[in-house]
C-alpha cells in the first residue's frame, strides 16, 4: 500500500510494509514512550530555570529539591528520551536495511517494558537519595547491572538480521554496529570502573571519558546512521560520496574516544593527555567538516526541500547546529579560553544545543516522517507543524545565545575577584531570558503532542481514512 504526501507536499509516496518486517506498533509505543520522558525532562528544565530566578512554587520539599530534579532532567532525556526515540527508529530502519525482521519481537516487546522499567526505577532511585556521584551515570548502582543486561540485549536483537546480511554493508548499518558495542562498553566503563575499581583523579579521568563517550559513542553513532538512513529515502538520491561518509565514521571511531579528559584540564590528570584531548577535539570539527560537506552536497539542486520537505528541514537545521556545537567545542577546549567559561552557563548552553538543538531536532524529524505512516492518516495540520518547528529552533537558538554570552559574563566576573553574589545578581537577566526560552521550547512540544493527538483521532476513523490511502 502506498501513503501519499500530506496536503502540504511534506511527506513523499512511500511503500508501507505489510508488518511482516517492521512490527509498527512498536516503533509507535517507543516514541510515545519517548515523548513522555521529554516531558518528564522538560518538567526538570523548568524546576531549575524558576529555582534560579528565585521563582521556585517547590520550596522546602526535599524530594523535590533542584539537584535531584536536576539529575531528573538529564537522565530523562538520555535514557528516557533518546534511548526510547533511538530504539523507535531502529525497529523501523534495521529491518528494512537488512530486508529481515530483528531476531525476535517477543524480544523486542520484552526489552521495552524492561527499559521503561529501569528508566522510571532510576528516577525513583535519584529523587530518593540514591543516586551515583557521576555525571550522567547517577543510575543507582544496583539498577547498573540490569541497564548491562538491556543494552546487550538489543545488541543482540539487531545484531542478528545484521549478520545475515550478504554484500556491501550500507554506512547506516557500519555506525549501528559500532554504536551497539561502543555503547555497552562505555556504559560499563563509566558505571562500574570509578565506582569500584578506580578511585582518585584515574577515577575522574574514566568518568570524563564516560561523560563525552556517552554522547560521541552512543548517541552520535546511532543519529548519523540514521540520517544516512533517511536524508537519501526523502530527497530520492544516494548520498553525495560514500568515501566521505566512510571518512565521517573511521574519523569518529578514532578521535571521539580520546576527547573525554578535556572537561578535566587543569586537573591532576597528566598533561599529555590533557594535550591529547584537545588535539583530538579539534580534529573531530574536522572530521565532522567533512560529514557536512556530504549532506550539503546531497541536497544541493534540491534545496527548495528545505522549504517544502518539512522533515528534511528538521534534519538538515540540526546539521547547522551539530556544525556550530562541534566548531564551539573545538574553542573552549583550548586552554586559554577552558579558564574563562569553565563552570559557567556557556557549558550549559553548549550541552542543550548538542542535546536538545541536535539529536531531539533530528528526532522530531523522524517522528514527522513516520507518524503518518505508522498511523495511516495525515498530520492533522501542517500549520500546527510548522508552529512546532519553528517554536523549537527559536527557543533553543535563544537559548544557546543567552547562556553562552551568560557564561562569558560570569567568567569574568569571577576572574575579577569580585563577590560571589555579583556573578549570581549579573546572571539574574541572562536567567530570565533562559527561563521565556524554555517556555517557547515546551510550547512547541505542545503544539507537536496535540498536533499528533489529532492525527490519531483521524487514523480511528479507519475506514475511510484507509480507502484514501489506498487509493492515493
Amino acid at each position: 500500500m502506498t501513503v501519499s504526501a500530506n496536503q502540504a507536499g511534506d511527506i513523499p509516496p512511500v511503500e508501507i510494509p505489510d508488518g511482516e518486517l517492521v512490527e509498527e506498533r512498536l516503533v509507535l509505543w517507543y516514541f510515545y514512550a519517548a515523548l513522555a520522558y521529554l516531558f518528564i525532562s522538560m518538567a526538570g528544565g523548568l524546576m531549575m530555570a524558576l529555582q534560579l530566578v528565585e521563582w521556585n512554587p517547590l520550596q522546602g520539599s526535599e524530594y523535590l529539591s533542584p539537584g535531584r530534579w536536576r539529575m531528573i532532567h538529564t537522565n530523562a532525556v538520555a535514557y528516557g528520551f533518546i534511548a526510547n526515540a533511538f530504539l523507535g527508529a531502529l525497529h523501523w530502519a534495521v529491518p528494512r536495511l537488512t530486508l529481515r525482521p530483528v531476531a525476535s519481537r517477543r524480544l523486542s516487546y520484552f526489552i521495552f517494558d524492561a527499559w521503561q522499567i529501569v528508566v522510571l526505577s532510576t528516577a525513583v532511585g535519584i529523587l530518593f537519595g540514591h543516586a551515583q556521584g557521576i555525571e550522567w551515570g547517577e543510575t543507582p548502582t544496583w539498577i547498573d547491572p540490569l541497564a548491562l543486561a538491556g543494552l546487550a540485549l538489543v545488541a543482540f536483537n539487531f545484531m542478528v538480521p545484521i549478520a545475515k546480511t550478504t554484500g556491501p554493508l550500507y554506512v547506516t548499518l557500519w555506525y549501528f554496529m559500532a554504536a551497539f558495542v561502543w555503547t555497552f562498553l562505555t556504559y560499563a566503563m563509566g558505571n562500574f570502573m570509578p565506582e569500584y575499581y578506580v578511585p582518585g583523579s584515574s577515577g575522574g579521568a574514566i568518568a570524563g571519558l564516560f561523560i563525552h563517550d556517552l554522547v560521541g559513542l552512543f548517541v552520535t553513532p546511532l543519529a548519523w546512521g540514521l540520517m544516512y538512513y533517511f536524508v537519501p529515502i526523502l530527497l530520492k538520491k544516494p548520498i553525495w560520496s560514500h568515501g566521505l561518509s566512510l571518512v565521517g565514521f573511521w574519523g569518529l571511531a578514532f578521535f571521539y574516544p580520546l576527547n573525554g579528559i578535556h572537561h578535566f584540564l587543569y586537573t591532576p590528570i597528566p598533561m599529555f593527555l590533557q594535550y591529547g584531548a584537545v588535539v583530538a577535539t579539534i580534529a573531530v570539527e574536522m572530521v565532522v567538516t567533512t560529514v557536512i560537506i556530504n549532506f550539503f552536497a546531497t541536497i544541493w539542486g534540491s534545496t527548495r526541500q528545505l522549504v517544502t520537505n518539512l522533515p528534511i528541514r528538521w534534519f538538515y537545521s540540526g546539521m547547522v547546529l551539530y556544525f556550530v556545537t562541534c566548531a564551539q567545542c573545538a574553542m573552549q577546549v583550548t586552554l586559554t579560553f577552558q579558564k574563562l567559561i569553565h563552570f559557567t552557563d556557556w557549558v550549559v548552553g553548549h550541552a542543550h544545543l548538542v542535546m536538545f538543538g541536535v539529536f531531539r531536532v533530528w528526532f522530531f524529524g523522524m517522528m514527522t516522517y513516520l507518524f503518518p505512516r505508522l498511523l495511516r492518516a495525515p498530520w492533522y495540520s501542517r500549520t500546527l507543524c510548522e508552529w512546532h518547528y519553528w517554536l523549537s529552533i527559536g527557543g533553543i537558538t535563544v537559548m544557546f545565545i543567552d547562556l553562552g554570552l551568560a557564561g562569558m559574563f560570569q567568567g569574568y566576573y569571577w576572574a575579577s575577584l569580585r563577590p560571589w553574589d555579583e556573578s549570581v545578581i549579573g546572571s539574574q537577566p541572562f536567567w530570565m531570558i533562559r527561563l521565556f526560552s524554555g517556555l517557547a521550547i515546551i510550547a512547541g512540544q505542545i503544539t507537536f503532542v496535540y498536533n499528533l493527538f489529532m492525527t490519531w483521532r483521524l487514523s480511528r476513523k479507519a475506514p475511510a481514512w484507509s480507502t484514501a490511502l489506498a487509493t492515493a
